[in-house]
Order: structure tokens, then C-alpha cells, then sequence
């Protein structure tokens, strides 16, 4: 009886209201996301194909569009110089053009939404791919998704300012350029979306997700038709040859890499920072800092030579298993190593691959003390953990594996693993590789969301309906008199003012109080000279 008689006394008003806010209005904005989802796929090939050239002219002295890792083939040890000169040009392009280039890509997105209004200056649109192709085409070992992540949404902001669209829109359109740079790059547009969601948004609306998913879906269709034109992969970007379904002991073993994965996010991301604390104490200009980390990536190419470039031809053979622990070790930490230094130098470049290859050797690196299995499933659930923990994107992490492999065998390890980690990065790190650099630059990045219990509620589920009101002929004395009662005082700290059953004031207690600490109360005052008549804006 009592939820039926609640039910009947809400308004027909009440009635109305719907579980989202999304408003026809957003229809015209569909156009736009589709247009940005083919412009960021387009622009995702470009980029592979610039580093591509770029690396063919570095380290095969040939012009081809051919994708190739560096190689100490055709300059053997000269290769060493070959980063050195790619930072120094990097340096030149972020003092003079844009410092924006420098950097991950997704922080610098994050803080274009969170404090910049989602407005991206058009010039980032071609300083940062250009400028990321010579980071990774000189043998950065970077990965190529957050240069194209801040230049699909440089895009789809530059698209917004054009139409003159609001700061939420341009939010919206600048997450869809994001999400659809990555569906292209790598194929997994529902990843791209769940990250869009999960680090960038900052919100789970309908008006947002409709079009980050559109833009993410296009792009993707679009990058299926380069496949068929011979100009990308059609097949998953990566295989693990599982087929066989996990039992028991592969479940106890993903809850092991999950831990495991979770203190190795940990140690990538303290590194990257250490090395970014090294450098800001050199005396000399942040514009020679490139180089110098790329004089550490040329000697730890000389050591490896596959650990320069964006390194998939790497986590290929992770997780078919070909590589054997001691190679597994070097990958991780000299990867690791040159990586963390040279993103640290202030570069620009990207940092999924780089965790990608990392976390798959940990995964590896973790096989010989777990309970069989193949080792390529291991070395996927590594890389989804330390994805995972590192950027603190659980879902993401999930979704991505999956759709890098197309491994279905595996969906419920890899979310053991993923949350696990993504646990003990939350319990061992106060902000993750990416909210870190915003938190340097003196902005807070809350990344827990919930429903305001405001919007949950209506005024008339919190309101007080006893209330004490005063004429405004009364004297205030007599007034201060009934607040010394403590019932009063702590009841209502507000007095409504009727003349009759209009609302002519009201008269904040903490008024009536300090007038008559002053002692200037006087004995004649009246409520109406005290009261106040401007209530919007006024009362406490």
C-alpha cells in the first residue's frame, strides 16, 4: 500500500521522464561521425604507410611503402645515429611547431576534453602523425595507435569547431575520431569503442556512444576494404594457435599472470616517469632531450635490433610461442629500457604496443611456473593483464585481446587476468601511465563514475513541509529568541517570510545570530529590515 499511494501522489511530469537525455538533436551530428570514421581510417593508413617509407629510408637507404622492421642489414653499427637524428628532428617540430606533439597521445587527448573544451588546433592534425612516423620510422619503439588516437580526435574536434558545435559535442565527435584512428589501426573497432568509453569520454551517454560506435564501425568497414585492395591485413593482426579449451588450471594460471601482470604495470609505469624525472633535471633545453633518448635507442638497437620500430613482427612470435625465456627476458627489459627512456626524453609515440610486447613476455616469462598449457595463451593473457594494469582500461583489455586474435577459447581467462591486474595496479598506484602526465601538468583526473543521487531523487522526496515561517511586522528580537531554542536551530536555518501566503523574503539564521552578537539588534528592527528580498544567488 505504502509504494502504490508513493506511486500515485507523482506528478504527470514525473511520468515523462526517461532513463537517458539524449535529444533528436544529435541525429545531425550522425553525418559528421561517419565523414570522421572514414577521414581517421585514412589517416591510420597514411601513418602506416609514412613510417613505413620513413624506416625504408633509414635503415634500407630504398623508397617503399613496404612494411619492414629496422635492420642493421645495409649500416650495422651506423644505425645507431639513425634515432639520434630522428629526435633531433622531433625536438625541432615541438619547439617550433606544436609542444603537443610530445608524448603518448591518449594523455594529451584526455586533457583536451577534460580542460581544453575538446578544441584541438587544426596544425596537430599533420604535426602529430608526421612527427610520430619519424619517431617510429628512426627506430622509436613505439607503437603507432596514440599518435593516430589524438589524430583521428584532432580531426573530429577541427570538425566541430568548423560546424560551431557545442563543448559536449565537440567531446563526443573528438572520442569518434579517437576510437575509429584505433579501429583502423589495429582492426578492433568494439575495443576502440570500450576504450573511447573507458579513458576518454568521461561518460556513458547515448549521445556519445551512438557516435563513437558509428565512427569506430566505418572506420573499421573501411579498413576491411584496404584489406581487400591489398594495402592492409585482413586477417587478425596476431594468432595464438589455442585450440583447446582451458580447464581448471588454466583459470588458477590467469590468476597468477593477473598478479603478476598487475606489479609489472606497476614497474612499466614508474619507469617511464623515472625516466621523465631524469631528464626535466638535465640543464639543458627540453628540445635536445629527444635525442639523447634516442642515442639509448640506438645502443639498445645495436643489442636487439628488433626491439626498435613498433615491434608486431615481436608479439607475433610471443604468442605463437617461438621465443624461448632468455629472449623473452631480453625483450622485456631491454624493450622495457629503451621504451621508458626515450618515451620519458619527451618523443612522441605511443604506448599500447609497447605494452603489448612487454606484457606478452611476461606472460612467457611466467609459463615455466604455471600448469602447462601453451605458451602463445599465456603470453596473450600476460599482454591483456599488463594492458590492463597499465592504463586501467579492464575492458578494454579484454575486448582488444579477442579481437586481436580472434580467440574465443580464451575470453574467461583473459578476464580473470585482466581484472586481477587492473585490482593490484588501483591498490599499488594512485594514477596509471596516462593520468599520470596529466597530474604533472596540475590536473586531477577522477576515473570512477556513479549516478549524482540528485538526479535520483525529486524535490519533494527531501523537502520538509513543517516549516516555521515569520511575518515581516514581527521584531527580530522575538525572532532571535526562538532560535536560541535548540530545536529550532537545528531543524530549519532558513525562516520564509510570509505576508499572508505570499513569499516577500527570507531571514538566514546565522544572520539573526551575528547581528545580535554585534549587539547591534535592535529592540524596534522589524523582520522586513533584515530580511532579504534578493533570494537568488543569496541564501547559504
Amino acid at each position: 500500500m505504502t509504494e502504490r499511494s508513493s506511486y500515485n501522489t507523482a506528478g504527470a511530469n514525473d511520468r515523462e521522464l526517461g532513463d537517458f537525455t539524449m535529444r533528436w538533436e544529435t541525429l545531425r551530428l550522425v553525418p559528421l561521425a561517419l565523414v570522421i570514421g572514414v577521414l581517421s581510417a585514412v589517416a591510420a593508413l597514411a601513418l602506416l604507410s609514412l613510417i613505413a617509407v620513413i624506416t625504408n629510408l633509414a635503415y634500407r637507404l630504398r623508397f617503399s611503402a613496404e612494411f619492414q622492421p629496422p635492420t642493421l642489414a645495409v649500416l650495422g653499427a651506423f644505425t645507431v645515429v639513425i634515432p639520434v637524428i630522428g629526435g633531433l628532428i622531433i625536438g625541432l617540430m615541438a619547439r617550433y611547431g606544436s609542444e603537443q606533439i610530445r608524448g603518448h597521445g591518449i594523455p594529451e587527448a584526455m586533457q583536451t576534453i577534460l580542460v581544453g573544451g575538446s578544441k584541438v588546433k587544426p596544425r596537430l592534425t599533420v604535426l602529430k602523425p608526421i612527427s610520430s612516423a619519424i619517431a617510429i620510422g628512426t627506430g622509436g619503439p613505439f607503437g603507432a595507435e596514440g599518435p593516430i588516437i589524438l589524430t583521428g580526435g584532432a580531426l573530429g574536434s577541427v570538425f566541430a569547431q568548423f560546424f560551431k558545435l557545442s563543448a559536449t559535442e565537440r567531446r563526443s565527435l573528438l572520442v569518434a575520431g579517437a576510437a575509429a584512428g584505433m579501429s583502423a589501426v589495429f582492426g578492433t573497432p568494439i575495443a576502440a569503442v570500450v576504450l573511447g568509453v573507458e579513458l576518454l569520454v568521461f561518460e556513458w551517454r547515448p549521445r556519445s556512444l551512438v557516435l563513437i560506435a558509428l565512427a569506430s564501425a566505418v572506420a573499421g568497414a573501411i579498413r576491411v576494404g584496404f584489406a581487400q585492395a591489398g594495402l592492409m591485413d585482413a586477417a587478425p593482426l596476431f594468432s595464438t594457435n589455442v585450440e583447446i579449451a582451458p580447464g581448471t588450471m588454466m583459470f588458477l594460471g590467469a590468476v597468477v599472470i593477473g598478479i603478476v601482470g598487475g606489479f609489472a604495470a606497476w614497474l612499466v609505469t614508474k619507469a617511464v616517469y623515472a625516466a621523465e624525472d631524469a631528464f626535466s633535471r638535465l640543464p639543458i633545453h627540453w628540445m635536445w632531450w629527444p635525442a639523447l633518448g634516442g642515442l639509448v635507442i640506438g645502443i639498445g638497437g645495436l643489442i636487439e635490433p628488433t626491439h626498435r620500430g613498433v615491434g608486431y613482427e615481436t608479439i607475433a612470435d610471443e604468442l605463437a610461442g617461438r621465443l624461448g625465456v632468455a629472449t623473452l627476458l631480453s625483450v622485456f627489459t631491454v624493450k622495457l629500457a629503451i621504451w621508458a627512456i626515450g618515451l620519458g626524453s619527451g618523443t612522441s609515440g605511443g604506448v599500447l604496443a609497447p605494452i603489448l610486447i612487454m606484457g606478452a613476455a611476461v606472460g612467457g616469462l611466467t609459463a615455466p611456473f604455471l600448469p602447462g598449457g601453451p605458451l602463445g595463451a599465456w603470453a596473450l593473457l600476460g599482454m591483456a593483464a599488463v594492458l590492463a594494469g597499465g592504463l586501467r582500461s579492464p575492458l578494454t583489455a579484454v575486448i582488444f585481446a579477442f579481437e586481436l586474435t580472434y580467440d574465443t577459447h580464451l575470453l574467461l581467462p583473459l578476464l580473470l587476468a585482466s581484472m586481477l591486474a587492473y585490482l593490484v595496479s588501483v591498490l599499488l598506484l594512485k594514477r596509471s601511465i596516462l593520468t599520470e602526465k596529466i597530474a604533472r601538468r596540475g590536473f586531477h583526473v577522477l576515473c570512477e563514475y556513479s549516478v549524482d543521487p540528485l538526479e535520483a531523487l525529486f524535490a519533494r522526496e527531501v523537502m520538509s513541509t513543517d516549516v516555521v515561517t515569520v511575518p515581516p511586522e514581527r521584531s527580530a528580537s522575538s525572532v532571535y529568541a526562538d532560535l536560541e531554542k535548540p530545536t529550532l536551530a537545528r531543524r530549519q536555518r532558513l525562516l520564509p517570510v510570509l505576508e499572508g501566503n505570499r513569499l516577500v523574503g527570507a531571514v538566514p539564521w546565522n544572520d539573526i545570530l551575528e547581528l545580535a552578537a554585534s549587539g547591534s539588534l535592535d529592540s524596534d528592527e522589524t523582520v522586513a529590515d533584515v530580511m532579504l528580498t534578493d533570494l537568488v544567488g543569496r541564501l547559504p
